[in-house]
């Protein structure tokens, strides 16, 4: 994995690059979440993915999970939003 990407297989098998735009943790869930892009679409659907993990062996993002907690999703979207409009300063 090159710095700062990661590479996702999709459900039909295919590698998709992807470049890690954010990783943070929330305490209240114990934890650690990634949000990352893929690299060299123009298209602007689903542009930005948002995952928690399991970090790998060498602290890097492992297995990825889908947040399905309504309460969770709230906070993390509040991260998220905090990071984007800090980065448009």
């Amino acid at each position: 994995m090159e710095e700062n990407m990661i590479t996702i297989i999709d459900e039909d098998g295919n590698e998709q690059l992807h470049e890690i735009l954010l990783t943070f943790d929330l305490d209240d869930y114990d934890k650690q979440y990634v949000v990352f892009a893929p690299v060299g679409t123009d298209d602007d659907e689903d542009l930005i993915h948002v995952a928690s993990y399991i970090p790998d062996e060498s602290g890097e993002v492992g297995t990825l999970n889908d947040i399905e907690d309504d309460e969770e999703w709230a906070m993390v979207e509040e991260v998220i939003n905090t990071f984007f409009e800090d980065e448009e300063e």
